[in-house]
C-alpha cells in the first residue's frame, strides 16, 4: 500500500526482546529510488550512534495503526551491530560490514530492487546465521553507495523543462517494496495549496551541488496535474489517472508479471 513517508516519523521500532526506538528518517538510494535504511533516534544505550533498521528485517509491513515496526531482530544484535558515525555519510563500506553482520545479502546485486528480490521479505530465508563478529574488510571496496537521507533532499527545487516549479515536501512509498513511487511537490510559491506527485521514473537529473530536480515535465503539465492531498489515501484509480495525465506507462504491470510469474512457480 502507498504511504507517505512523514508518517513514519516516530514510529515505535519492536525488536523481538523490547522496544529499541523510534524512527527518525530513512536513507534512500538514489539509483533506484528505495528506502533502504530506518534511522532510529537515540536512546540512552544509542548514544552517539547511527543505528540502522533495514526493511529486510521487519515483519510485515508497519502497523499503521498503533504506529509500530516489528522487526525480527533482538536488542543485542542491534547494541552490537557495525558503529556508524551519525555525522559521516554511509558508506558503501559500511553497508558491506551492516549486511554481513546480519547474514543479509547484497541488495545492489541482482536485476530486482532488491538484487534477488523485488521485496524485501522475501531475501529474509536467503539470510546467513547471525554472528556477532562480523565478516572481516580487508579488501573490500568503499565504492560510492549512492545513499542520500531524506531529510537532506526534502526542500530541493523542482525544476520542470521551461522553468522551476515547486520544492520536494516528501516522498510516497510502497510499504511492502519499500519502493518510493513518487516525490512530493508543493508549489505554494506558483499556485498556493496545490500539491502534485511526480514519479522518480520521471526525473531526468538530480543536481545535488545545486540540491534542484530536473523532471521532464513542463510547468503547466505539473500545474493541471492532479491535486495530491495528503490526509487522502492514494488509490490505484488516481494513480491512473496520474500517469494517463502526464502520458507515462503505469509502473505495477511489472508487478503484477512478476507476481503471476511467482504463483505459476507455486502450482
Amino acid at each position: 500500500m502507498l504511504r507517505n513517508a512523514k508518517d513514519l516519523h516516530g514510529f515505535t521500532i519492536q525488536a523481538i526482546d523490547g522496544e529499541i526506538g523510534t524512527v527518525d528518517q530513512f536513507y534512500f538510494d538514489d539509483d533506484t529510488w528505495a528506502i533502504r535504511y530506518l534511522t532510529v533516534e537515540k536512546g540512552n544505550w544509542l548514544v552517539g550512534r547511527l543505528v540502522l533498521i533495514s526493511p529486510i528485517s521487519i515483519i510485515g509491513q508497519p502497523d499503521w495503526q498503533t504506529k509500530r515496526i516489528n522487526v525480527s531482530l533482538t536488542k543485542a544484535q542491534v547494541q552490537n551491530s557495525p558503529t556508524l558515525d551519525a555525522h559521516l555519510p554511509v558508506s558503501r563500506q559500511h553497508e558491506i560490514a551492516y549486511m554481513g553482520y546480519y547474514g543479509y545479502p547484497f541488495y545492489w546485486g541482482g536485476g530486482n530492487l532488491w538484487g534477488p528480490a523485488p521485496y524485501p521479505g522475501a531475501l529474509t530465508s536467503a539470510a546467513r546465521p547471525f554472528t556477532a563478529a562480523g565478516p572481516a574488510l580487508t579488501g573490500q571496496p568503499a565504492r560510492d553507495a549512492h545513499l542520500r537521507s531524506a531529510e537532506e533532499v526534502t526542500g530541493y527545487y523542482i525544476g520542470a523543462t521551461d522553468g522551476e516549479i515547486g520544492h520536494l515536501e516528501g516522498f510516497v512509498f510502497d510499504d511492502e517494496s519499500w519502493a518510493i513511487r513518487y516525490i512530493e511537490v508543493g508549489t505554494r510559491n506558483w499556485w498556493p495549496g496545490k500539491k502534485v506527485l511526480i514519479a522518480p521514473a520521471w526525473i531526468e537529473s538530480v543536481s545535488w551541488d545545486d540540491s534542484k530536480v530536473n523532471v521532464q515535465l513542463s510547468r503547466e503539465a505539473i500545474q493541471s496535474g492532479p491535486n495530491y492531498v495528503e490526509s487522502e489515501p492514494i488509490t490505484r484509480d488516481y494513480e491512473h489517472q496520474l500517469h494517463a495525465h502526464y502520458g507515462r506507462p503505469p509502473y505495477w504491470l511489472r508487478h503484477e508479471k512478476y507476481r503471476a510469474a511467482l504463483s505459476a512457480t507455486r502450482d
